[in-house]
């Protein structure tokens, strides 16, 4: 499977979902015009990913997002629901939120994921 790499913008998170080491990266502020447009051909490669995931892999998703609009924000949501539906399906994932303690906002924000999630979801400063 090919990796995923798209570029950061000012409005847009860099993607960098590398298949190879099962590490799945999503950083930068999540602001674009369209959320559902941006989001929609990383929903289709996990999609395909977690299909193609055989034995006992761990995947490691990473997230470092300091602002993430409402629109952006229900694209993630359905994103973490795809690893859900993996994980309850016996796929071994993790998630490591990272945030900054001064932004109390990405502490509520990632709290707010967290809550409905029963896949492991780790909540790292970043700055350590």
């Amino acid at each position: 499977m090919e990796r995923l790499y798209i570029e950061r913008t000012k409005s847009t998170p860099e993607i960098d979902f590398d298949p190879s080491n099962n590490i799945l990266k999503i950083s930068g502020q999540s602001y674009p015009e369209n959320a559902f447009k941006f989001y929609e051909p990383i929903f289709q490669w996990v999609d395909d990913y977690i299909k193609e995931i055989q034995g006992e892999l761990l995947i490691e998703i990473e997230f470092k997002m300091p602002y993430i609009n409402s629109s952006s924000s229900k694209c993630i949501i359905m994103l973490l629901d795809k690893f859900q539906e993996a994980f309850d399906s016996g796929k071994d994932i993790i998630i490591n939120w990272y945030y900054d303690e001064e932004n109390e906002s990405t502490i509520e924000c990632a709290e707010e994921f967290k809550e409905d999630l029963t896949l492991p979801f780790n909540l790292l400063d970043c700055r350590r």
